[in-house]
Parts: structure tokens; C-alpha cells; sequence
């Protein structure tokens, strides 16, 4: 397969780059750190502005009409500079509603996505272990109208979106559902993440809910590998920001009358962060070929999702130690990369849930690709 992206994607990327060195610098994260909302919406009407955040969306529906490597394309650009902006929440919320809702309700909830002018969220893990099984929360319906009943973990920016996409359990299987977040039935634990960022636990009453699509799982599994992906991009450009930070470092720190650079441990950690981080792109790339083509994607999301997962915080690990006393310093630039790296590696489960489920799939007979 041939993972070279092609003119539109390296525009995109520029244009991304460009926008995130110039309204996503250490001095602006901290002062959004230390925000009331933890968001930066200039970032966030920039990247609207700019046609980067509604790339991925239809054009009829104020976006782009491009699609999944575009999106991940800007995702890897963000991680780079870990710029606190919800986009693949958002984004791929809207995304699900594209695929699976009404006219009604992509004309509601798309267009304020695509020209920034509102937030979503996803809702798809719930307390406990992840595990790949139907969610625990519960949906019922009574004369057409569905109400759930349960709770969600850890759901992104629920203090500003304004609907979440959250997976819940009917009689037939596994469904998606687009909830209003200030309806009744609905409460919200607000708390915050490794990264800082403000999220919410989401309790459901009987709360009302709309149906997205089919309730037979694949709308669930639809989404959930976009996620994944979603994770995998991020991870790619945390690590790859993170290792530039180290090579600047490195290059500018002397010990013994020469760069800490030119030391051969230092230079054997820096192969290793090198090795996981094309190891990350090829998988990434490759499962993402595959969900933009609508092919079966076998068991490459979850290859993907693991070299993310234990791949992306091998990378931050290393360069938070090759740093030394500066990576631990809270205020030091590649300490956010070191949170940011925990973060996803924890979201949708860690390295070992990733194996477990991988394992699941080849017990079945599903084909490795790696």
C-alpha cells in the first residue's frame, strides 16, 4: 500500500501546522490551562476560519467534503503542538450524525460544528475496565421515542457541548444515540482528565435520547474505530512533538565539553522513538486506507490502536527521561506531551485491553494484519 499523501493532504497539513505554531505556543496552552474553560475558542474560530475544522464534514453541510485521512491529517498537527482544542470529539460526533441521523438533525447539529460556532462530544466508555463488549448503559423505547438509562465515564467537554454521541445497549444489540446533555434525566459530574482537560461523568435517568441508525452493533463498531484512529493520529503527533522538543534539547545541552546529543545512550533512546514512530504511521496509514476505501479494516484499527497505545508512551517516557530534571518540571514544554501521551494511552483502554480484544478477533479467525 501506498501511504504518500497526496497534494490536498500536504496543504492540509501545512495550513495546520501554520495555524497551531502561530495560535497554539506554550505561553497561549498555559494561559488556556489556567482558563475557567480549559479551550482556546480563538484557536478554535481559527481553525473554522480556516476550513480546517469542518475538512472531514460534507460541503452541503458547511464543510469541506474531504475525509478520515484529512481529519488525521490535522489531528497529527494538533498533537504536535498539544493544542487544547476538542476537535476529534467534536468532529467525529458529527461525523456519526452525517452517517447515521436524519436530515434534521445533520442540519441542526453539522453546520455549528463545521463554522465553530458549537461543540460535541462522544460518550463511549463507561466505569471499569474497557472491555469490547455491549455497553452497560440501556435504551428502551416506548411509542417511537427512546429514553437511556445508566452512566458514561469520563465524556470530554460536557461543560460546553452542546450533545453527546454515546453507545448504549437495546433488545437487538449495541446502538448509538444523540442526547441533549442539559435534558431531564440527565446529570453531570464535571472533573477533568490527566491532560487537564474538563470532562464529565454523564448519569442517564430515563433520559430521552434520538436514535442514530441501526441497533444491531455496527453503528457502535462504526465509530468506535474512528475513534481509535482518531487516538492513533494524536498519539502520532504527541510523540513526534515530543521527540523534536528532545532533539532541540539535546542538541543544546552540553556535558563533558560536547552536546548530550552526541552521547551513544542518548542517541540509542532517540532510534527507538524513531522505530515506534514510523512503526505508529505505517499502522495508522494503513488502517486508515481502509475505512476511507469502506473495506472490512480486520484487525488493523486494533494494530494501530496498540502501537499508539504502547508505542506513544514508550516515546513520552523516554524523552520526559531524556530530559532529565527539566522533563519533570510541570512548566517545561514536554511535560504536556508526557500527559497528553498518558491520556490517550489510557482512553478506549490501555496496551493490555488492546492485546486482549486483538486476541479476541484471532480466536475467532480474523486474519492478522499488521
Amino acid at each position: 500500500m501506498d501511504f504518500t499523501h497526496s497534494e490536498e493532504q500536504d496543504a492540509i497539513r501545512a495550513l495546520a501546522a501554520d495555524v497551531f505554531t502561530g495560535r497554539a505556543g506554550i505561553d497561549r496552552v498555559k494561559q488556556i490551562e489556567l482558563s475557567d474553560e480549559r479551550i482556546d475558542r480563538d484557536l478554535w474560530r481559527e481553525l473554522a476560519t480556516t476550513g480546517l475544522l469542518g475538512v472531514a464534514l460534507p460541503e452541503g453541510l458547511g464543510g469541506g467534503g474531504f475525509g478520515l485521512p484529512e481529519l488525521y491529517v490535522l489531528l497529527e498537527q494538533q498533537g504536535r503542538h498539544v493544542a487544547p482544542v476538542p476537535i476529534w470529539q467534536s468532529v467525529l460526533a458529527a461525523l456519526a450524525i452525517v452517517e447515521f441521523g436524519s436530515d434534521t438533525q445533520k442540519s441542526a447539529h453539522v453546520p455549528a460544528v463545521a463554522e465553530g460556532r458549537g461543540f460535541l462530544t462522544i460518550g463511549l466508555e463507561e466505569f471499569g475496565p474497557y472491555v469490547d463488549r455491549d455497553p452497560q448503559t440501556t435504551a428502551a423505547e416506548t411509542d417511537g421515542r427512546w429514553t437511556l438509562s445508566g452512566a458514561k465515564a469520563v465524556v470530554p467537554v460536557t461543560h460546553v457541548a452542546d450533545r453527546a454521541v454515546v453507545s448504549a445497549t437495546t433488545d437487538t444489540g449495541a446502538a448509538l444515540f444523540l442526547v441533549d446533555l442539559t435534558a431531564d434525566g440527565v446529570s453531570i459530574e464535571q472533573t477533568q482528565s490527566t491532560t487537564w482537560e474538563i470532562c464529565g461523568n454523564l448519569t442517564f435517568d430515563s433520559a430521552a435520547a434520538e436514535l442514530l441508525g441501526p441497533t444491531d452493533g455496527t453503528a457502535v463498531e462504526w465509530l468506535r474505530d474512528r475513534v481509535e484512529l482518531a487516538l492513533a493520529a494524536l498519539a502520532l503527533g504527541v510523540g513526534a512533538g515530543a521527540v523534536q522538543q528532545s532533539v532541540t534539547y539535546l542538541n543544546g545541552r552540553q556535558q563533558f565539553g560536547r552536546p548530550l546529543a552526541t552521547f551513544q545512550a542518548v542517541a540509542h533512546k532517540l532510534a527507538d522513538c524513531y522505530i515506534e514512530l514510523e512503526a505508529m504511521s505505517v499502522t495508522l496509514w494503513q488502517a486508515t486506507q481502509k475505512l476511507a476505501a469502506g473495506t472490512d479494516p480486520g484487525t488493523s484499527v486494533l494494530v494501530a490502536k496498540w502501537w499508539a497505545t504502547e508505542g506513544g508512551q514508550n516515546i513520552v517516557h523516554r524523552t520526559t527521561h531524556l530530559h532529565g530534571g527539566m522533563g519533570v518540571d510541570t512548566d517545561y514544554p514536554v511535560h504536556r506531551h508526557l500527559l497528553w501521551g498518558k491520556q490517550i494511552g489510557a482512553t478506549l483502554g490501555g496496551s493490555a485491553s488492546d492485546l486482549a480484544r486483538l486476541g479476541a478477533k484471532l480466536a475467532t479467525g480474523a486474519e492478522v494484519v499488521a
